[in-house]
Parts: C-alpha cells; sequence; structure tokens
C-alpha cells in the first residue's frame, strides 16, 4: 500500500535535512491516580479489572470512578468484572502511535467489558486469535464486526507493572 507525503527518519534530524527546532521544557509535576484509578491498576497488576457500582442508579462503571456521572451519587462497592467483553467500535490502523506507516493493520477498539453497564469499556487493541498480528483488512474483516466477544490477553505477572498495558491485546473468541 503506497501513502503519500514523506515519512521522517532520525537520519533526517540528524544530518539536517528538514528544517525544525529542538527545544526543551522543564514541565515539572506530580499526579496522583486518586482513589478509583489506583485500585484500577492495581487491579490490572494482579490480573484483573476493577469497576464501581452505584447505589442509586445500579450502573457499574470502567474505567471505575468514585461518582456515577449521569446522577452524580457516590459509587459505593468495587465489583470484580470478568477480563472478556464486546466490541463496541473498533478502527483499521495503518500508522503506529509515532505516526509511522504500518505494513500490517492494527486493530484498536473500545471493548464493553461483562459485568459492567452498558457502554462501559475500555479502548485496547484486538489481535488475531492464532497470531499476534493481522495480515490485512480482509482477514480483520473476516473475523471482527461490531459486538465480536473478545478475551485479554495478560503478560506474565512477574511482568506486569500496574498500567492498561499489563493486557498486552484482547482476541476474539468463539461463542459457546
Amino acid at each position: 500500500m503506497e501513502f503519500k507525503g514523506k515519512s521522517l527518519k532520525d537520519r533526517d534530524f540528524k544530518e539536517k535535512n528538514i528544517l525544525y527546532t529542538d527545544w526543551h521544557v522543564k514541565a515539572h509535576y506530580a499526579w496522583d491516580c486518586g482513589v478509583a484509578l489506583s485500585k484500577f491498576f492495581e487491579g490490572l497488576k494482579e490480573g484483573k479489572l476493577y469497576g464501581r457500582s452505584c447505589p442509586e442508579c445500579g450502573r457499574v462503571v470502567i474505567p471505575p470512578r468514585m461518582f456515577c456521572e449521569l446522577c452524580f451519587k457516590p459509587t459505593d462497592k468495587w465489583v470484580l468484572l470478568k477480563d472478556e467483553g464486546r466490541i463496541n467500535t473498533f478502527s483499521v490502523s495503518y500508522v503506529n502511535t509515532d505516526a509511522s506507516r504500518r505494513e500490517k493493520p492494527n486493530v484498536p477498539a473500545v471493548i464493553e467489558i461483562e459485568g459492567a453497564s452498558e457502554g462501559m469499556g475500555i479502548l485496547h487493541l484486538v489481535a488475531h486469535p492464532e497470531k499476534i498480528e493481522w495480515e490485512n483488512l480482509e482477514e480483520v474483516l473476516s473475523m471482527i464486526k461490531i459486538g465480536t466477544k473478545v478475551k485479554a490477553v495478560w503478560k506474565p505477572s512477574n511482568e506486569r507493572e500496574g498500567a492498561i498495558t499489563d493486557i498486552k491485546y484482547f482476541v476474539p473468541v468463539k461463542e459457546e
């Protein structure tokens, strides 16, 4: 597949083949996850997905938050959710996160997590169930559609660090 435009390489910057500016910002900051996300990230390190339930409207939200944005009541308890769900929406991308081009497609998707309320989910990658990469668009579209059931593939427990990347990706699973 051929794309318009020219990809830049490290050498273009090192050899000054392009016009650019180089500056460094002194931006010192600290960020606290807070109660809800701290528990969520701790759960990821353990290979678990946690949500929070609202006592007023009964919603279970993931990622968890300490209040319900629909009825504005505090959420009151942690809910252990399954590490599977269904694809709510997805995209087929031939661009990496650094904007470089890729030969084989990547599939980011919003996964509605089972046990959470409708529309509640997380954004993550979907991989082929038998290999990490998809070969082409046709292969993706033959196996993925809105509503496809997927399951998380976790990093080994000794490699987890309490980040969303502790889930390597989700894979489509056959319905029983």
